[in-house]
């Protein structure tokens, strides 16, 4: 019987001595030659291939985490590296920025028809026969469009001009129905010669501060396009509710030279605009568009051989156009400025040109050759007469303007004490809504205590530094957690007043205070005394030895951070103990007194919580 034919089944009980092959008597050698490896610890094994000890090994995640970490140090000392070369080489150019800013005014009538302002109405559906370019239209100039620009000029320390005249500025475009703009350019516009001054609280770049003060080369009022719509992939609809919207342009004098200080400028431009209530909107809803004028040289060179309005030495400049945010500004600059730098590095010339930005990208893109007064045939528009600006006009606008950003944050710092951050918050915020808001609140307080704003001093400071606070923090923190704009605000000036003066006069706590907004916020009608009552919100003032007894018992539980304090001068733990007798005391416990007895339990000296 061969092994070939013996059954599977049969062959456990056929004798391996006789039977056995070659191959099967070598394999004890080979098993005894892997049991021979086994025998070594497994991290020898492992170390012939990865040289990683078990007992050693890291965690995925932890590997994932610290390679990544590894990444942005690199990538972050390769950005200072980069930095520093190219603030290394941007040292050897000047910077020069001039502005213009495009504002649709707060009018009506658009600027020669009847037909009405509109910015969200149905789409051409406010156009007048003139708007459309209709032979035999003529313009008629709406007197009322003066008036909000006049606010602007005299806001921009401009000098009004008492006869001002209308230019045809001609381009042929499918936004522009009647082949040229009504515009202030070429012969005489309205305001000129203002100027602006930037606080370093304005956000100003290092270099120009504390403060710069830009000029303003002139005011000009103009008509605005058609409001382009694109249609995917090659439709462009237009909306003529657009055309003739009354504009001013703001122009600057070329003397920026940081881009931060430009974003800076323009940001301000809109807060005095909006403050004057001279304009529709911002340029968060395209109230406010933005070119910028950008030339370098160098400062190892001659001066340049351009000019501009009496500015000498500059370079070859080119236009952006349309910039529609403040970051958009700061970064079209910076990406200008650094390629007119390399053109001019390699041996380049800068060209004048117009050209376009795009939020994210990194350069900017030439549109088309810059145009020159000869481009746009400048000519006195023939229709419409010169426009005479009476001083009885002009001096009523400066009488009756508004107050300006700067001197509400004079008052605001000056007045109650308020940090010039808070008082910037709270001017830039909301359109001024959150200010007039402050202003009520302020003055039903003064009210409530028979006191006028101009009151007893310390108290006015008291009430003006809280009511910032309540405004801007707690009742901000609400807004913004239920994603509210201020205009939904459902906490009326009443209701704060009472609130503040509750706290106050300390008849509820801090705690207890947030914990009443939160219940009028979220929609409790009751007045805010009947709340108070009904829940139980009002302080039970403890005394001395209660308060004692609270913190000596916290103590003792708490040895550990008690000896921080005691001997390792470790004294903001103090706000800890603090927390825990206002949680313990529900509602009923005053930090500012906790503190004190915990202090004089430690034996620390008030100078050191200053």
């Amino acid at each position: 019987m061969s092994l070939s034919s013996t059954p599977r089944g049969l062959t456990s009980h056929v004798s391996k001595s006789n039977w056995a092959c070659s191959s099967c008597l070598r394999r004890p050698a080979r098993q005894e030659k892997q049991d021979n490896v086994r025998r070594f610890p497994i991290w020898q094994a492992r170390a012939l291939q990865t040289d990683t000890r078990l007992d050693k090994s890291v965690p995925f995640r932890k590997q994932l985490k610290d390679e990544a970490k590894q990444r942005r140090v690199a990538e972050n000392q390769a950005l200072a590296k980069t930095q520093k070369t190219r603030t290394k080489t941007l040292d050897n150019w000047e910077l020069t920025v001039g502005i213009e800013v495009h504002a649709q005014l707060n009018t009506e009538r658009k600027l020669f028809s009847r037909a009405a302002t509109s910015i969200s109405n149905t789409p051409n559906s406010q156009v007048a026969v003139f708007d459309l370019a209709f032979p035999g239209s003529q313009p008629v100039f709406q007197k009322s469009t003066l008036i909000p620009a006049l606010r602007a000029a005299v806001a921009l320390n401009c000098n009004v001009q008492r006869v001002s005249k209308f230019d045809r500025k001609h381009y042929f475009y499918h936004d522009q129905p009647a082949g040229y703009q009504i515009t202030q350019y070429y012969e005489e516009p309205f305001a000129k010669d203002g100027h602006i001054v930037l606080y370093d609280y304005d956000g100003i770049a290092p270099e120009d501060c504390p403060s710069i003060r830009i000029g303003i080369k002139q005011i000009q009022m103009e008509q605005d396009t058609a409001k382009t719509i694109l249609q995917p992939p090659d439709t462009m609809l237009l909306d003529y509710n657009r055309v003739g919207h009354p504009l001013i342009e703001i122009i600057t004098l070329p003397q920026i030279h940081h881009p931060q200080t430009a974003a800076a400028c323009v940001r301000k431009l809109q807060a005095i605009l909006q403050s004057t209530n001279a304009v529709t909107t911002g340029m968060e809803m395209g109230g406010l568009r933005v070119d910028v004028n950008v030339s370098v040289r160098s400062k190892d060179a001659d001066p340049g051989s351009y000019a501009y309005y009496g500015i000498m030495g500059l370079g070859q400049r080119t236009e952006i156009k349309n910039l529609s945010s403040f970051k958009a500004v700061e970064d079209a600059i910076i990406a200008e400025r650094d390629r007119q730098v390399g053109v001019l590095e390699t041996g380049g010339v800068v060209e004048g040109e117009t050209r376009g930005w795009a939020l994210g990208s990194t350069e900017t893109r030439k549109l088309r050759g810059k145009e020159g007064e000869v481009d746009y045939r400048y000519m006195p528009d023939p229709d419409v007469p010169p426009i005479i600006i009476g001083d009885d006009l002009v001096d009523h606008i400066t009488k009756t303007l508004p107050v300006l950003p700067d001197e509400q944050i004079t008052r605001l710092v000056e007045g109650y004490q308020i940090s010039i951050k808070d008082a910037k918050t709270l001017v830039d915020i909301d359109d001024g809504e959150r200010l007039d808001y402050f202003d009520d609140v302020l003055s039903l307080l003064c009210a409530k205590q028979n006191d006028s704003i101009a009151g007893p001093a310390p108290k006015i400071v008291e009430y003006g530094r809280t009511t910032v606070n309540w405004i801007l923090h707690e009742l901000g923190g609400l807004l913004s957690a239920s994603n509210k704009s201020f205009s939904l605000n459902p906490v009326s000036a009443k209701e704060m007043a009472s609130i503040i003066q509750n706290v106050v006069e300390h008849r509820i706590t801090g705690r207890t205070s947030k914990q009443l907004l939160s219940m009028v916020f979220e929609g409790d009608m009751r007045q805010v005394d009947a709340i108070i009552q009904d829940e139980g919100l009002e302080l039970h003032d403890l005394s001395r030895d209660e308060y004692v007894a609270m913190a000596v018992k916290l103590i003792g539980e708490n040895e550990d951070i008690a000896l921080k304090i005691r001997h390792k001068g470790q004294v903001g733990k103090v706000q800890w103990f603090v927390g825990q007798m206002m949680r313990q005391g529900e509602g009923n416990v005053v930090a500012k007194k906790a503190e004190t007895v915990l202090k004089d339990l430690f034996g620390l000296d008030n100078r050191l919580f200053k």
